[in-house]
């Protein structure tokens, strides 16, 4: 696996005064889905936790919903390809030839999917929603090298379990759901902590995953926040300097 950051020569003005330095910029190279041997989607990311991004990314689609819909998952030596071989009969029709994306911020149309609205009772401390926003931006060590990623977290009522940076803020949510499929963990009572904005994307792909609560360090779109109401899923947002708002379903946070 490459690295995720590449150094490069550029030039500096600070003080009245020209130099040169050598900066750490983030990486950024196009990674290709393979689906039991057929391309189906190209994400631009920063090439690290493939295997999870993939299985993360056909998750939000629709297509895999536990890990024993996965027979096999491969990353190519050299080459920005992952590789996944689902069992037969977990695609109930063709999959859609929309599911094809160039960028770092949005995804293709799946095959669809109905999901249930989420009910958990869990409920957190606004005091402790700013702590997670406090440890998630201490962790984002890529972020505070290059500027230039997002960062999300998955935790429980007690702490961040994991992290993932990424140059596309969907990626990083796709990385958490593709961790979690892959170790078999239960999202019911667990927390999405987030730097970047709350796109209705980013609703759709939590609410694939199961999570009831999203922390995030910026603010949501309007269909976000609709969708995210409908779920049951509660947003906190804009959480900064002590302190946040709530765009949905208010029962979840204490105070």
């Amino acid at each position: 696996m490459k690295a995720p950051t590449e150094k490069i020569d550029i030039g500096f003005y600070n003080g009245g005064k020209a130099s040169r330095i050598s900066e750490s910029v983030i990486r950024e190279e196009p990674v290709e889905i393979f689906l039991n041997n057929r391309k189906v989607v190209t994400i631009a990311c920063t090439g690290i936790h493939l295997e999870e991004l993939a299985a993360g990314f056909l998750r939000s689609a629709g297509i895999i919903r536990v890990r024993e819909d996965i027979e096999k998952i491969t990353t190519s030596v050299g080459k920005p390809r992952v590789d996944v071989l689902i069992k037969n009969g977990v695609i109930s029709k063709p999959v859609s030839p929309e599911i094809f994306v160039m960028s770092s911020g949005a995804r293709g149309k799946g095959p669809g999917k109905i999901q249930s609205t989420i009910t958990s009772d869990i409920s957190i401390s606004a005091k402790k929603a700013v702590e997670f926003m406090e440890e998630l931006l201490s962790l984002s060590q890529l972020h505070k090298m290059t500027h230039g990623t997002h960062c999300s977290g998955l935790a429980d009522m007690e702490k961040i379990i994991v992290s993932r940076d990424d140059i596309g803020r969907h990626n990083t949510i796709d990385m958490l759901g593709g961790y979690t499929l892959l170790n078999g963990i239960d999202c019911s009572d667990k927390i999405i902590v987030k730097t970047g904005r709350v796109s209705s994307e980013i609703a759709e792909k939590v609410w694939t995953i199961g999570i009831p609560i999203v922390i995030s360090h910026s603010v949501p779109t309007s269909e976000a926040v609709s969708i995210l109401r409908g779920a049951g899923i509660t947003l906190i947002g804009h959480v900064r300097n002590g302190s946040l708002k709530i765009y949905s379903n208010e029962r979840r946070v204490r105070f």
